[in-house]
């Protein structure tokens, strides 16, 4: 891979350990043998392997950042960030769904979790016996997840009553369990009274609506969640009751540095193989990566993704050291959404003049290079806009 690990064999730059670069070996060569040959299959069927996620799970390549006495790797989250990365160069469908499962339910469950639902939910999540989704946005709550949520939960004895819906919700289709945040009390104001449940799928008024039919990122099942009077035990509160606002926004610093390399690793891949067309498409009687025109896309190209990738390694490794309460709020919340905006930026330009150096065969759908341009533009819409990103930085530099 000319783009791959080889450049970071002295480590100390980005912190990265030997254990971390022999893990990105290891990674690859599993990742490239395994998941790459399905690929098109998950892009024209929007079909999702689910056995193959089991097979990935006994592997060690899930429940990552989780302690091994639940199941789990015991991973920080760069270690994580790098598996995420390595995944998405090989099938980027494959790792959103996997990102999802991995970090936004089973390590948002391990943080938040008491002793009971961590010993429940999660040694059968890190196996990929359980399937996890979370479920935030509505149909009329993208940007503004909290403020407009219209999904209720209603404390009835021993359960909470559920109602609402949930759209865009990766893994719903599959999912055995979803994180579903609810408003609880409506009389804390627009962003507060809002609570965390563990949605199983067996409950009663629990359905998926539909499955939806994306532009990227296909194979990676999404659908629309419907509660109608769902119960759901009161021992599967997550945290405290109308705190669950603090849980999502410190499980979307999270989500957003790691969600990051589901943007540099299809740069490296669309890199990679506008490289190899460079020299061997040959125009005009000579390879065009001869033409200097067509060597400063790749250098751009180059120094866009290693800006990128440097800067989500640095914010990977600082989350390593924040603690819990400091999640959502302050420098680490500002490094986040800056993380995610240069990633999605960087892989917008990257995927672009791949698309551009590939020329009429880059337009074709049933091509590599075009299956990750596709990919390309939810990173921009995602765990918060990138206009959504810009005013999170924005509000830090500015307090005070």
């Amino acid at each position: 891979m000319a783009t791959g690990f080889e450049e970071f064999r002295l480590g100390r730059q980005f912190g990265l350990t030997a254990d971390q670069t022999e893990l990105c070996d290891h990674a690859s060569d599993y990742f490239k043998a395994v998941l790459h040959p399905l690929q098109q299959r998950m892009d024209d069927e929007e079909w999702w392997p689910a056995e193959t996620f089991r097979e990935v799970a006994a592997m060690g390549y899930l429940g990552t950042t989780i302690p091994p006495e639940y199941g789990g790797q015991g991973l920080d989250y760069l270690s994580s960030g790098l598996i995420c990365e390595v995944m998405a160069y090989w099938n980027p469908a494959f790792a959103f769904s996997w990102l999802n499962a991995d970090n936004l339910v089973m390590d948002n469950l391990y943080r938040n979790g008491n002793e009971q639902q961590r010993r429940r939910f999660l040694p059968r999540l890190c196996t990929g016996e359980l399937v996890g989704a979370l479920g935030m946005t509505e149909p009329g709550a993208g940007s503004d997840a909290l403020g407009s949520m219209k999904t209720s939960a209603r404390r009835d004895g021993d359960a909470y009553v559920v109602r609402g819906t949930k759209l865009f919700i990766t893994n719903g289709p599959i999912a055995d369990l979803v994180l579903v945040y609810a408003r609880t009390d409506p009389t804390m104001g627009r962003s507060k009274g809002i609570s965390a449940l563990i949605v199983e799928k067996e409950s009663g008024g629990f359905r998926v609506a539909q499955k939806l039919d994306k532009m990227g990122f296909r194979g990676s099942p999404t659908g629309e969640l419907v509660f109608e009077d769902c119960r759901v035990p009161a021992a599967n509160l997550l945290g405290e009751e109308n705190r669950g606002h603090i849980i999502m926004h410190s499980g979307l610093d999270l989500e957003r540095v790691l969600s990051a390399m589901l943007c540099i690793g299809p740069a490296r891949r669309a890199l990679d193989l506008a490289i190899d067309h460079a020299k061997l498409r040959e125009q005009f009687g000579k390879p065009i990566g001869s033409f200097q025109m067509i060597q400063a896309k790749l250098a751009e190209m180059y120094v866009a993704l290693e800006s990128a990738r440097t800067f989500v390694y640095r914010v990977l490794d600082a989350c390593n050291s924040v603690q819990d309460g400091d999640l959502g709020r302050g420098r680490i919340h500002k490094l986040a959404a800056a993380a995610l905006y240069k990633a999605a930026e960087a892989g917008k330009f990257v995927m672009d003049e791949a698309v551009q150096i590939h020329g009429g065969s880059g337009y074709m759908r049933d091509t590599e290079i075009n299956r990750l341009y596709r990919t390309t533009k939810v990173m921009e819409i995602a765990a918060g806009s990138q206009e959504i990103r810009r005013l999170i930085i924005a509000g830090d530099l500015l307090k005070g």
